[in-house]
Order: structure tokens, then sequence, then C-alpha cells
């Protein structure tokens, strides 16, 4: 099991977008997937706020990332929808996942993003389509 959860978290932080975006591994387990963005500049947008497509860009990793830990089989999102809570604009934010459904070929999950005094600024639902081998 420990070689398989390694194989799936060297190939997303392997990933030239994870490390573009700056997303950062702090809990990769079966139970718990938990990751983080320092926020920078070059990420706000023009009101000098955290743009929502960083927070949709995040929320759709850390449920793929679940979803890979969860079923062991690679997957690509079908639907991704975001309720935007909270603004942010600076310091560090935290998302986390947790799968809701799960059949053979199809898996709802569940994101949340916080920031460190834990408010929450944004809530995920994700439908992922299951790529298995038979």
């Amino acid at each position: 099991m420990e070689k398989v959860l390694q194989n799936i978290r060297v190939s997303f932080e392997k990933s030239p977008f994870f490390s573009y975006m700056g997303f950062e591994i702090i809990d990769f387990q079966e139970d718990k997937v938990l990751i983080k963005l320092e926020i920078n500049e070059h990420l706000l947008n023009v009101n000098e706020t955290l743009h929502g497509g960083v927070h949709g860009a995040m929320l759709d990793q850390v449920l793929g990332m679940k979803t890979q830990i969860t079923t062991k089989a690679k997957c690509a999102t079908i639907n991704l929808n975001i309720n935007y809570l909270a603004p942010s604009t600076e310091g560090t934010i935290f998302a986390t996942a947790k799968i809701v459904q799960q059949g053979y070929r199809i898996v709802t999950a569940e994101g949340e993003i916080y920031d460190e005094q834990g408010k929450t600024l944004a809530k995920a639902i994700g439908t992922f389509k299951l790529f298995r081998d038979s």
C-alpha cells in the first residue's frame, strides 16, 4: 500500500502545473489528503484577492488526489461545482478532500479550502471518471 501511495504522490509532485501553481503536499495518506498554497502576488486578481481560478485549480487537484488514493485508479474530472464563500489576499491556504460516493467507474468527492485561522474560503463537489484496466 505504501508504495502505491508513494507512486501517486510522486506523480503529482512531478506535474509541471502542480509546481507552477505552488501547491505543496502536507499530508498524503489513504484517509487524508492536505495540500497548501502560499498566496503570492501573481495569483491575485484585479481586486487584489486570490483569483477564483486558483481556488478551482486547488480544489480540482486535491479532489483528484483523494480519488486516486482511494481507488488506486487514474481519473479525470467530469464536473466540478465550487461555492466561493470568502476572499483571501495573503498568507497560506489549505485544501482537503473526502470521498462522498464511490462506484466502479464514477466517484463523487467533496473538498474545502480554508485559511490559517480555519475560516472556510471555498467548498466544492466534484465528479470523477475512473480509468480502470477492466
